[in-house]
């Protein structure tokens, strides 16, 4: 019997939380961007098919470091 890891619990993997619409639509007027203009996240990608993300989904990844502390980032889940 196989056993299944949960990858989201690792040390190195960073905190992923996909938007909702409002979320979403706020973070692009924030920045004053379109959806295609975020930098990209495959579909591939174990931690996508691990919390069931789309494609056209925004993520929230959050990192933390020793020197920045808390880091923000955003991608938009595409095919391939």
């Amino acid at each position: 019997m196989l056993k299944t890891i949960d990858i989201t619990k690792h040390a190195f993997v960073p905190k992923h939380t996909i938007l909702n619409d409002g979320e979403r639509d706020e973070l692009l007027k924030k920045y004053k961007i379109v959806l295609r203009q975020l930098p990209r996240i495959s579909l591939a990608d174990p931690v996508i098919k691990m919390i069931n993300a789309k494609q056209g989904d925004v993520l929230k990844i959050e990192r933390t470091s020793q020197t920045a502390g808390r880091s923000v980032y955003y991608r938009v889940v595409v095919k391939g």
